[in-house]
């Protein structure tokens, strides 16, 4: 991209953090001795746990290598769907009709739970329930996305319905799609008011957060507890939640060969004329797509810019480098916006997993849950409040997702070398009709 395509204010951080910047309190260099409770990540994941177990009674730290909620979690696009990855039919193949069904239920049950704790806690987020377009990317990604639709059991059914490519402007300003579906109930959010959201949740119950800590040693003592090492000092705890998902280190080698970490790149167009962001998307509903490489993308929740964001690269970058190729995909769907400029461009690391499943539970007696396959806003927030649960002894705390094998491969050690074939071999599929 040329520098002419770059607003003159250019910033590559989030545009999120234009109005909810990472949060600065206190004295950042105090690590308590000890506590109850430890948490690694201060991302939805570790939050929503630590108000879990704060709320139960128990002293809790969160500590997190960079800002408070400096990862993903204020990266993110700010959609929230009810995404399990693969289908009922092979979740039943491999676990079983009725688990199957379980597994595919949570995601319903994940987004209802974060509207449930946004309007109980009165967190001021930008919440909307306006629903998503998913659009087809080809006359047989169409067929598919529909003939899916009709084979939804009834107590998994929604209100989803297809939109012909003939209506497509109802609800998305472009010819570039071949119709699509539209999911009423899903939902947008603010992610960086989100997360501040819930930095101060915690901290007005009792919580402790401690940033720019970074874990660099976790020992497990004879008798019970930990020692953990961080670069400001060492202290114990009784339980440590691991909550790092595309963040995942070194200090937890056994979670980090289990997850993939993957760059999601994201771009922020300057503000446009109120009449065009109304015709791109009449309905301010969030955007995907049908391809293997998925392309998401929103107006912002003032309506003032399209968000847009992918994957564009064979392995990760600099922001600098994905924006222009961003703004390529972006205008190859909206002609329109070829002479927009780029404000911000930004990228963040979420974590697929092997089998593209969540997983939660514990380990050597680490508590953990990640692995959200770029479903992270509503799975990452029901996940955390579930392993606060779980390590409070509480019964809720149960999952479909309990004894699932959290799956790694060999030579696998938490740098993604395949990703580049893999990315190749997902651009091939998305260019045949398919």
């Amino acid at each position: 991209m040329s520098a002419s395509l770059y607003t003159e204010t250019y910033k590559d951080t989030p545009y999120w953090w234009d109005d909810a910047p990472r949060p600065q309190f206190g004295d950042p260099t105090v690590l308590p001795a000890q506590a109850d409770v430890l948490v690694i990540g201060s991302g939805f994941t570790g939050l929503n746990a630590a108000l879990e177990t704060v709320r139960g009674g128990r002293s809790t730290v969160v500590v997190d290598a960079e800002d408070a909620g400096w990862g993903c979690s204020s990266r993110n696009g700010g959609q929230v769907a009810t995404s399990i990855k693969p289908s009922l039919d092979k979740l039943s193949a491999k676990y079983g009709a009725e688990l199957g069904f379980e597994m595919r239920r949570e995601g319903h049950r994940a987004l209802d739970y974060i509207e449930t704790l946004i309007r109980r806690e009165g967190l001021k987020v930008n919440w909307e329930r306006l629903g998503r377009f998913h659009a087809a990317h080809n006359p047989r990604q169409y067929e598919k996305i529909a003939a899916d639709i009709g084979e939804v059991p009834k107590d998994l059914k929604t209100d989803a319905y297809m939109v012909p490519r003939a209506e497509q402007h109802k609800e998305i300003g472009s010819d570039h799609y071949f119709g699509g579906m539209v999911m009423p109930h899903h939902a947008g959010l603010h992610p960086a008011k989100y997360v501040n959201g819930l930095i101060s949740l915690v901290r007005q119950a009792g919580g402790t957060i401690v940033p720019h800590c970074r874990v660099t040693g976790i020992n497990r003592e004879s008798g019970s507890g930990f020692t953990v090492t961080t670069s400001k000092g060492t202290m114990k705890a009784r339980d440590v939640i691991v909550a790092t998902n595309g963040y995942t280190g070194e200090a937890t080698p056994w979670h980090r060969r289990r997850v993939i970490p993957i760059g999601s790149y994201i771009i922020a167009t300057e503000e446009l004329d109120p009449a065009v962001a109304h015709t791109m998307s009449p309905n301010a509903r969030t955007m995907s797509d049908s391809r293997r490489l998925i392309f998401y993308y929103r107006l912002s929740p003032d309506r003032k810019r399209l968000l847009f964001g992918g994957r564009v690269a064979y392995m990760e970058n600099d922001p600098k480098v994905s924006a222009p190729r961003l703004h390529a995909r972006m205008t190859e769907i909206y002609p329109q916006l070829r002479n927009t400029k780029v404000s911000h461009s930004w990228v963040g690391f979420v974590a697929y997993t092997f089998d593209t499943l969540p997983h939660i539970g514990q380990q050597d007696g680490l508590y953990y849950a990640m692995g959200y396959c770029g479903s992270g806003v509503s799975l990452a927030t029901y996940y955390g409040m579930r392993i606060g649960q779980k390590l409070l002894g509480k019964p809720e705390g149960k999952t479909p997702f309990d004894n699932c094998t959290f799956q790694t491969r060999p030579l696998y050690t938490g740098y993604p070398w395949f990703l580049g074939a893999s990315i190749m071999w997902y651009r091939i599929l998305d260019r045949l009709p398919i």
